[in-house]
């Protein structure tokens, strides 16, 4: 009789918690009782707060591992003693992305590429803009394309609107590919951990309107871009990546503008890829970032 190849599941174990001894063994333990095979682990402790994290990448065969919800189950005793907070993710599973972007595309453009070229182990269920310029590209990727344009009387149902469309979808991930709208505090809540902005310019300098100009006019020696969760604090929620590159006085506005907008989309795609990987963990106003 022919042989049945069992495919191996491949799963992430995110963990945070205090600091104490014994964590990496108790989980390895738990791991190794289970059958199951590590293939990447890291670690990492902040010492000021006393608070330890650990990612843990794992496979085991099918018909023996019954899923993240029963790992979860079997987990919570052993999460209880250390009073981790953890999640398990089934890498079969890709996090649904709803992208959302104004009049500027190159940070779509660049996500959609990436995707279409099966770099981006996600799924991009819709584009939502609040205006038409970017619907041609879009479906051409054969996305669907939400146009919900937004003025100060009709804020609060459009963001309702965009709600809708990610309770429709399951999405996991709302990433902000240069949407230059303010998101409410409502919005903000209902997607905390779940939202990426990508800000253009290197946090916390030249916040606001033309970003560039204003690095221009003061001479920096660098400028670049920072890709963040949203939270309810304009600009200021965790960062996860920040692009960099040098310049001098003989770079113009245009060519600041033009590099600056490469640096976004690294910056961007990195977070958005981490994000979908499971390889940040919110730290209080920063991240853990397991690259």
């Amino acid at each position: 009789m022919p042989m049945t190849l069992q495919v191996p599941k491949k799963y992430v174990l995110t963990v945070s918690c205090p600091e104490a001894n014994g964590i990496v063994r108790a989980v390895s333990d738990f791991l190794f009782q289970r059958g199951a095979t590590i293939s990447d682990a890291a670690q990492h402790r902040d010492p000021i707060l006393d608070r330890f994290f650990m990612r843990v990448e794992f496979e085991e065969v099918e018909t023996s591992l019954p899923g993240s919800e029963q790992l979860h189950e079997d987990f919570t005793p052993l999460a209880e003693q250390f009073s981790m907070q953890w999640s398990f993710f089934d890498l079969q599973e890709k996090p649904k992305v709803l992208l959302a972007v104004s009049s500027h595309g190159h940070c779509l453009n660049d996500i959609l590429h990436r995707w279409s070229s099966g770099v981006l182990p996600a799924d991009i269920v819709g584009v939502v803009s609040n205006h038409e310029h970017m619907r041609g590209i879009t479906e051409w990727y054969k996305i669907p394309y939400h146009y919900l344009p937004v003025n100060a009387d009709n804020k609060v149902e459009q963001e309702d609107a965009i709600l809708q469309i990610i309770h429709d979808n399951n999405v996991d991930l709302l990433a902000l590919a240069r949407y230059m709208q303010i998101l409410s505090p409502k919005m903000c809540e209902a997607m905390a951990g779940r939202a990426i902005n990508i800000h253009h310019s290197f946090l916390p300098g030249f916040k606001g309107a033309d970003p560039y100009r204003q690095a221009y006019m003061r001479g920096v020696k660098i400028i670049g871009a920072t890709a963040h969760y949203v939270t309810t604090d304009l600009d200021e929620g965790p960062i996860i990546e920040q692009a960099v590159e040098k310049i001098d006085h003989n770079f113009d506005i245009n060519e600041l503008v033009q590099i600056g907008r490469d640096a976004e989309c690294a910056a961007f795609a990195r977070a958005v890829k981490w994000h979908c990987e499971h390889r940040i963990i919110v730290n209080g106003n920063k991240t853990v970032v397991f690259k």
